[in-house]
């Protein structure tokens, strides 16, 4: 496959034979605070409970009248696919005294049921069923106890929720048509999850995330693995409204250019990280896509929690594809876990241990200043 951007992977070429890469108008300086603070922690939570933020993909959904359960900071969900095939989404709460309605990961149903009181509701819209005894009660009316509607959208594949259920958006205003065209490319609407893996760790969740997007550390964090494989600060970045995407080039680019050769837009060559602020991000590969989602622990700024997922289209799933896949993950999971998060790791244990003074985010590291810069914005910062 090809990418959209070859007029990215021209400025790659160009500052591979200069060695340069670029750069941002200005450093920007991150507190240290903002890593170990638990206020911070808190009113950074509270963000992304209003920001549209990806709970799930909707092959997890795939079948009309499946659903699935999943607790998102702290919040108990039901996602179910209805009958039109379109999503909807609720909160796993009983309207009767708060039990959950429904205890299995995933499924298929018409009614959702709790095992309190028999409390019943209907997949497709919510509402309140059943009451067993409900002459016993001075009066239930039905329309307006049904279960509480958590707005979910479904774009390339991704399942988009509104947590705090009062957040007015638009899922087209929110990606933007540069974010369309970058993932329409990889019809990960039609994918299926190959790989699906959880880290807990002792680490900030912007620090997991800024490791994962740094373009400073492969030769010298991993140099005998990734940093063979993708080049040291050299890179491309694209902000698109609230998102933006790393261009990275690898070292069979890096090769080629210097040599002289020519070169394409290739995954071949080249590989990008598409941050989806505020939290997940779309990772290219030849084979399949790597998609990261990082959320804060509910307890304390220096943890958190990430999930990785490797997405495939069905018809790409040979016995050789998936063994690339697999040698993938192997290289990933020997990076992130010896690596970089024992790396990071250390970083919060420095932070909580001396967290006066600032973290300098240079200007070849506009990938990292991103995610810090909005949220700067969104905070008041």
């Amino acid at each position: 496959m090809t990418l959209l951007n070859s007029d990215v992977a021209d400025l790659l070429v160009t500052h591979l034979r200069a060695g340069t890469t670029e750069m941002s108008p200005t450093d920007l300086r991150v507190p240290i605070s903002h890593f170990v603070s638990e206020e911070r922690a808190a009113r950074e939570r509270d963000l992304l409970t209003r920001l549209p933020v990806i709970i799930g993909h909707g092959s997890e959904i795939a079948e009309r009248g499946s659903f699935m359960t999943r607790v998102v900071l702290g919040i108990p969900l039901i996602v179910v696919r209805r009958s039109d095939g379109t999503v909807n989404g609720y909160l796993n709460i009983c309207r009767h005294r708060g039990g959950r309605v429904e205890d299995e990961p995933c499924g298929k149903k018409r009614v959702f049921t709790c095992h309190y009181h028999g409390w019943s509701y209907g997949r497709e819209d919510g509402t309140l069923r059943g009451v067993p005894y409900d002459d016993f009660y001075t009066h239930v009316e039905k329309d307006r106890h049904g279960l509480h509607t958590v707005r979910v959208e479904e774009r390339h594949g991704f399942l988009f929720a509104d947590l705090s259920g009062a957040q007015d958006w638009d899922i087209d205003d929110w990606l933007g048509p540069e974010v369309d065209e970058q993932l329409v490319p990889f019809g990960l609407d039609g994918a299926e999850i190959f790989l699906d893996k959880t880290f807990t760790l002792d680490i900030n969740w912007k620090i997991v995330l800024d490791g994962a997007i740094d373009v400073l550390h492969p030769k010298f964090l991993h140099p005998t693995g990734v940093g063979k494989l993708i080049e040291t600060n050299t890179s491309v970045w694209r902000q698109y409204g609230r998102h933006g995407q790393s261009f990275s080039p690898r070292t069979r680019m890096g090769d080629a250019a210097r040599a002289g050769d020519e070169v394409d837009a290739s995954f071949r060559y080249m590989g990008s990280n598409l941050m989806l602020y505020p939290n997940s991000m779309v990772i290219s590969t030849p084979d399949h896509v790597e998609f990261w989602t990082v959320w804060p622990d509910l307890e304390t700024a220096g943890r958190s929690t990430t999930q990785i997922r490797f997405l495939v289209r069905p018809e790409k799933r040979t016995e050789r594809i998936e063994g690339r896949i697999m040698r993938s993950w192997e290289i990933l999971e020997e990076a992130a876990s010896k690596e970089d998060w024992p790396m990071e790791v250390t970083i919060q244990q420095n932070a909580k241990a001396h967290p006066e003074g600032t973290f300098l985010y240079g200007r070849n590291e506009q990938s990292c200043q991103h995610l810090h810069r909005e949220l700067a914005a969104d905070l008041g910062d």
